[in-house]
């Protein structure tokens, strides 16, 4: 199986930061005793401290964590004591004591997923949650191994994962998320990354919730509540690929108007830039886009997806943290302040909401107005002058 790899962190300071190796540390002296792994600062984040591969995954955890933690010593000795690698003001920030696993136990669910599921793009009824990272699979030696440390094989990106591996298909009671549900080998080497594993979880914890709320088990959710599953989950934000949200029936009743481009895409039921499809609303701070009806509507709520601009590079956790790090922050493309207008019956507005302080990418806002028509205004972002809805439903 793939091993278990103990990470640590490095942060650059201001003067020059020794390091004395513990005595019972590996010794790497040279670069050719770490082949194929690259140690460079601050870009790699030391994946590939592995080991276990070869071993029991569960029993011998203790054991490996403790060669771990001799090769991640030593990893940091060589960078910082063996040969010159420019390291001379980084200090070692942080170290982990906890092997992350990457392949253990995995349970059978009705359905396995295999590499050629996702060689083809995981196009599943039950899709319920998406990947997106190549097959990855790393040699059970870890560091030991002298040759790559890991296998690429392509992948499409994104490709979907079906309920049906995500409960056991022998425990009538049993549901399984992250890197235990139902894969193949190969088709672990794929989901088991966490970004995976966070929207597999919800995945599961909005299923459960189904099944306690209607009395079922985690088949029967499959069997009777799949749409339901699948539409509560992008309700939530997420993204399942070729499944569309479906837009409620007053939002769907409205007109929709507005001076910027587009609006027509705020009930598409796609909330997210899909395949070079912008799908969203787009106007200058101070632009409007309204709702109209013919009849006095009740709305006891909105929905809002703005846009946390999810293609934006870099935006991954750093690994290791130079001196001058540019500092994190909210998108500039985020709606900051926004504003919520109710048109009467005899033609009035009047603002029924204002919202600041919003860091958020979706917003439910609480209401209790009626009117023949709503206006949403952006007033303020985190930084841009222009800015883009995904979504704006009327609840």
């Amino acid at each position: 199986v793939m091993g278990h790899s103990l990470l640590i962190q490095a942060r650059e300071m201001p003067e020059p930061q020794p390091f004395i190796s513990p005595g019972w540390a590996y010794t790497y002296r040279d670069d050719s005793e770490l082949p194929h792994r690259d140690h460079r600062l601050p870009e790699s984040n030391f994946w590939w401290i592995e080991l276990g591969g070869e071993q029991d995954p569960i029993h011998d955890t203790e054991a490996v964590r403790d060669e771990l933690l001799k090769v991640a010593f030593g990893v940091w000795d060589h960078i910082k004591n063996q040969g010159e690698h420019g390291a001379d003001n980084w200090a070692l920030d942080w170290m982990g004591f906890l092997p992350g696993k990457r392949e253990s136990r995995r349970y059978l669910g009705d359905h396995v997923l295999t590499q050629n599921d996702i060689e083809a793009g995981g196009h599943f009824r039950d899709t319920v949650a998406y990947g997106g990272w190549t097959m990855d699979d790393h040699h059970p030696g870890g560091i030991r191994h002298k040759g790559q440390p890991t296998i690429f094989h392509p992948a499409p990106s994104p490709f979907g994962i079906p309920y049906r591996s995500l409960y056991s298909r022998n425990v009538g009671n049993l549901f399984c998320a992250g890197r235990n549900i139902s894969t193949s080998h190969a088709g672990l080497s794929a989901t088991r990354v966490m970004a995976t594993c966070a929207t597999v979880g919800q995945a599961v914890g909005t299923a459960a919730a189904i099944a306690l709320s209607h009395g079922l088990q985690p088949r029967q959710v499959y069997e009777q509540k799949i749409d339901a599953l699948q539409q509560m989950l992008l309700e939530d934000d997420c993204y399942l690929p070729r499944v569309p949200r479906r837009v409620g029936p007053l939002t769907a009743a409205a007109r929709v108007s507005s001076a910027a481009g587009h609006a027509e895409q705020l009930r598409s039921g796609w909330d997210r830039p899909i395949d070079g499809a912008p799908n969203c609303w787009t106007g200058p701070l101070g632009s409007a886009v309204e709702y109209h009806f013919d009849d006095t509507q009740h709305v006891s709520g909105m929905r809002f997806v703005f846009d946390s601009d999810l293609n934006r590079p870099n935006h991954n956790m750093p690994c290791n943290y130079p001196l001058n790090m540019a500092k994190r922050t909210v998108p500039k493309t985020m709606i900051k302040a926004f504003r919520i207008d109710v048109c009467t019956a005899a033609g009035e507005w009047t603002t029924a909401k204002r919202v600041e302080g919003n860091y958020q990418r979706l917003v439910h806002v609480d209401l209790d107005v009626s009117g023949t028509g709503f206006r949403f205004v952006p007033e303020e972002s985190w930084g841009n002058e222009t800015v883009r809805v995904f979504a704006w439903d009327l609840l």
